[in-house]
């Protein structure tokens, strides 16, 4: 097939796919031509020292790719190791704002000193260009301002240079100060010149922003618009301060009260990373409070703000300020439901920092739970679908904070724990519990559903639950077991059946909190092949494919009929499978065979699909969900990921990752999974291996509905 030459220069970053030879996951590519169908051939460049230069060629998935302009290849050219690249890329917002970059703007970057704030001076074109397929990293040289704020402009060495991946915030124009501007009043582009050498690149010159106030406390400082109304502050509460340069930092108030020598009210913060300047909780020679260095802050109350990352006013309004994490508008709660994140879109809302179901005292196993089921699930769709005045207060409690998930990715503590106080138990308030027991009570008594699942016993009592628990002992199964070989060896062990195909199926797995597991490893079903667990179902032999009339639960562990996996048969191979001398004692069951049903029709498969999973570790819940359809479309969600301030007055940072390596870990066969080293798998993948604590599955095919829906 003759290749389609590309006359435009197009540039990609490989994003998914198996590692193969040349490319990678994070590498760089230029598009040299586009084969058919869905094929391109790349020139890809290497990482370190020559990262500018090609290193191979080959060919890629265009699915596997995600296309960049050659300004923004040259960015994360610069990065390094290739990791980064695609982390960076999980906050389009931030990318999209550090490509935008101009000389002068404000930034903050990542610095062996902490967080530091500074402004870019350069575009640094970086390496030398020896032939046209080379291609010239950049990185931005930034200056950082001093602790009087003032400019390091007196210093003659150069300045540092940092990738894209070391700015951790940008600070747009609409957030300076009023009255705040260069001293030449100019803020042009970037200077782009071409250089080959770092360490011989002129500096463009230095400028001083103006700055009124000499105090220590008062350089930090920049008094809120006149229009930002006060609001009232305590001793834990979550702050903002805007300073003279317009970098906006975040602390929680550790002491409220008079300083000797000050008028009026004045406030000690703890921020959330070191700043030159600030204190260790004294103020003087008195302590007011304790805390690390450089991050105690002695300001007016009235130069405080909320933390606009969580705090929405009454008026609705939203107020726009910098932060080093993706902004969270204020929610505006309305009658239309909110449907599940779809799967083009869940990346730029979810992903990241502040992302997902804050934490708080304990919540850990509400926020997984809630954020597995309701974020991307549609066959949990319709549960929020009656309007608001017909529906239980605690109901519309839960509706708005699966749309606040949905439309803004973000749900704040304070939602969540309102939820839980309207569960009316006091033990949901304060302590953790188990994920089971709160399925059990969301669906019971706030959702006001039905058993999810209806179990057959040996005694012909039908009963129902919401979650299925997995009993069988230990010698039954291997090292590392599959989810479908648990649930199998689970039914047949208890003589279980399920009445029905569920629409939902949560598997508990053998383990006790995070004090015992049976298993070390478990290996998750991407599907589970639920035709051999429905009760007066029609199934098929398992040796001839024919309908099958026995099962036999003594070949479940014969390593010579795949273990692991039910056994049934027709009358003619369960006659010849039994004369075996190593099975001759054991004791098939007659199945009930559906009348109406000849015995060579073909048995058609009952699957259900994976779309989240529950872990714990050390007490503390954590989940992987699947965003779509995609093999590598799978998310993680940590609801306490991160802590800002101490135990007392602090708040969980909550996180979502992007998790494309456990789709390339699941892609390959179960037989391969079985003996794979589970020490050599990614981060993430081994956490999952190890830590599982309930899988959830769903039929695509016939959606969860309430017992009223037909009004």
């Amino acid at each position: 097939m003759e290749p389609k030459t590309v006359l435009k220069e197009k540039f990609f970053i490989v994003i998914r796919g198996k590692t193969r030879k040349g490319f990678c996951r994070g590498c760089i590519g230029r598009v040299e031509a586009e084969l058919q169908p869905g094929e391109l051939m790349g020139l890809l460049y290497c990482g370190g020292s020559n990262a500018g230069s090609p290193k191979s060629g080959g060919i890629v998935r265009r699915e596997d790719t995600y296309p960049l302009t050659r300004h923004q290849a040259q960015l994360l050219l610069f990065v390094y190791p290739a990791s980064k690249r695609l982390e960076l890329l999980c906050n389009p917002q931030l990318f999209s704002a550090i490509c935008k970059l101009s000389q002068d703007d404000l930034v903050v970057v990542k610095h062996k000193k902490g967080h530091l704030p500074g402004v870019v001076k350069n575009l640094m074109q970086i390496g030398r260009k020896e032939n046209k397929d080379d291609l010239h990293m950049l990185g931005f040289e930034v200056e950082f301002v001093d602790s009087d704020h003032n400019l390091s402009s007196k210093k003659p060495a150069p300045l540092p240079l940092f990738s894209a991946a070391d700015i951790v915030q940008v600070v747009p124009s609409y957030s300076l100060p009023l009255g705040l501007h260069w001293k030449d009043g100019q803020c042009g582009g970037l200077n782009r010149k071409a250089v080959t050498r770092i360490n011989s690149m002129p500096n463009i010159g230095s400028r001083a922003r103006q700055v009124s106030d000499n105090d220590t406390e008062q350089s930090v400082i920049q008094s809120q618009s006149s229009s930002t109304s006060h609001v009232p502050l305590e001793v834990g509460s979550m702050v903002e301060v805007v300073s003279n340069t317009g970098i906006t930092v975040y602390g929680v108030v550790q002491w409220l009260g008079a300083l000797e020598g000050k008028t009026g009210e004045w406030a000690g913060i703890e921020l959330d990373y070191e700043v030159n300047g600030c204190s260790n909780g004294t103020y003087g020679s008195q302590r007011y409070f304790t805390c690390k260095g450089n991050r105690a802050l002695f300001i007016p109350v009235t130069k405080c703000s909320p933390d606009s990352r969580f705090f929405c006013s009454s008026t609705g309004r939203e107020t726009s300020k910098p932060t080093d994490t993706s902004p969270v508008p204020p929610f505006e709660d309305t009658d239309e439901n909110a449907p599940p994140i779809p799967e083009s879109k869940a990346l730029s809302l979810l992903v990241g920092r502040m992302k997902g179901i804050q934490g708080h005292i304990n919540s850990c196993y509400l926020d997984a739970t809630l954020f597995s089921l309701f974020s991307s699930s549609v066959t949990l769709e319709n549960i929020c679908q009656k309007p608001a005045d017909s529906d239980k207060p605690i109901t519309c409690t839960l509706r708005k904070i699966v749309n606040c998930l949905r439309r803004q990715g973000f749900v704040p503590a304070a939602s969540v724990m309102n939820f839980r106080k309207q569960l009316g138990c006091d033990t949901f308030r304060t302590e953790e519990k188990d994920p089971e027991e709160f399925i059990t009570v969301l669906f019971q008594k706030v959702l006001c559903m039905e058993p999810l699942l209806k179990l057959r016993s040996r005694q012909e009592i039908c009963h129902g639950a919401y979650t299925f628990q997995v009993f069988l002992e230990k010698e039954q199964m291997g090292q590392m077991p599959t989810v479908q070989q648990l649930l199998d060896t689970s039914c047949l062990s208890g003589d279980l059946k399920f009445e029905e195909m569920p629409s939902c199926l949560m598997v508990q797995m053998p383990r006790f909190g995070n004090k015992y597991k049976m298993f070390s490893h478990i290996i998750p079903s991407t599907e589970l092949d639920f035709t051999d667990l429905l009760y007066n179902s029609p199934r098929e032999c398992f040796v001839c494919g024919h309908l099958a009339e026995y099962e036999c639960l003594h070949c479940l562990p014969d390593r010579k009929l795949q273990p692991g996996r039910i056994k049934q048969y027709c009358s003619t191979c369960n006659t010849q499978v039994h004369t075996h001398p190593s099975r001759q004692g054991h004791s098939p069951k007659t199945l009930a065979v559906p009348a109406d049903v000849a015995s060579n029709t073909p048995v058609p498969r009952h699957m259900m699909q994976l779309f989240a999973v529950l872990c714990i570790q050390t007490s503390h819940y954590v989940s992987f969900v699947k965003y779509g359809s995609d093999p590598h479309s799978w998310l993680f969600f940590d609801s306490m990921a991160d802590r800002c301030g101490d135990d007392q007055h602090g708040y969980n940072i909550p996180e979502i990752r992007a998790c494309p390596e456990l789709g390339d870990f699941l892609s390959q066969p179960e037989e391969e999974l079985a003996w794979s080293n589970p020490s050599q798998a990614p981060e993430l993948v081994r956490r999952l291996l190890c830590d599982s604590y309930m899988f959830l599955y769903q039929n695509p095919t016939t959606p969860l509905s309430k017992p009223n829906d037909q009004e």
